[in-house]
């Protein structure tokens, strides 16, 4: 199966870029692009070839709007070279000299924690520095017999993870189809029992409770999810956040304390922030 791939860059005029990229993965959903990788300046697009026609980008708003100037490159990706440039790139990583992650090819450093993914096109391999964080802060918890949510949760990583480390009831959830399938694969090929995975967004969790919920996404989404998370978090349950950088720090905390949600810790990598809450 044969993907073609958009990469966009984003200048902005008067809208915020991380506001721009998430308007436009939305504009693009509507037209069967279904995985996304976001960075600083913009986001790479994947829709497969055969959902492709030429002027598919016509339906995009967001590329006629005078708030932003957008940029892209076309490629076509055929998905057998696509798993092989994994191989050649994806290289294991550790994390505080506790926490290997690896792909299934790679040897297997016999640390206290091994995880063994298969990232293809989904995000949260442990190279970002966002999922580092969440994992340096699942690290420091005791998930014993918790109920834990996995919101947004790309690879499944913090997921596997949070079961590794004692969580007994887990929920990974994701919007992407791409993410929703790799999360199940990944679940499977560590050996977990505990996580169900979804496919959908912040309206799944009505009426359901969790010990702990993860959220790993962007600003904008979490700043409309955070009401969602905490009337879904138990007494005294803790909400990690990440996915945002040090400036959006101020904005992220005022919406937090609107919910009964107050900062315990805080960590930082390469500008990019993890938050650890409390309800």
């Amino acid at each position: 199966m044969n993907y073609i791939s958009y990469t966009f860059e984003i200048t902005a005029k008067t809208l915020e870029i991380q506001t721009a990229i998430d308007i436009l993965i939305a504009e693009l959903g509507t037209v069967d692009f279904e995985s996304f990788t976001e960075n600083k300046n913009g986001v790479t697009a994947y829709i497969q070839k055969k959902d492709w026609y030429g002027d598919i980008l016509d339906e995009i708003q967001l590329l006629q709007s005078e708030e932003v100037v957008i940029t892209y490159d076309i490629e076509e990706i055929e998905q057998v070279n696509w798993n092989s440039e994994w191989e050649k790139n994806f290289e294991s990583i550790q994390v505080d000299g506790l926490v290997s992650i690896r792909a299934p090819f790679h040897e297997n450093p016999n640390l206290e924690y091994d995880i063994v993914i298969e990232p293809k096109m989904s995000f949260g391999t442990g190279h970002h520095e966002t999922t580092h964080l969440m994992i340096q802060h699942l690290m420091d918890m005791d998930l014993t017999g918790k109920s834990v949510l996995d919101m947004g949760c790309g690879t499944g990583i913090l997921a596997i993870f949070a079961e590794m480390k004692g969580a007994e009831q887990l929920d990974a959830i994701d919007i992407d189809t791409w993410c929703y399938e790799n999360s199940l694969e990944n679940v499977e090929r560590n050996n977990c029992h505990h996580i169900q995975v979804f496919e959908g967004d912040a309206s799944l969790l009505k009426s359901k409770k969790y010990d702990v919920i993860i959220a790993n996404i962007n600003r904008n989404i979490l700043l409309q999810d955070i009401g969602a998370y905490a009337k879904s978090l138990n007494d005294n349950g803790t909400l990690l956040l990440s996915g945002f950088y040090t400036e959006d720090i101020p904005v992220i905390l005022k919406e937090a304390k609107t919910h009964n949600l107050i900062l315990e810790k805080q960590l930082e990598r390469n500008n990019w922030v993890g938050l650890k809450l409390k309800k």
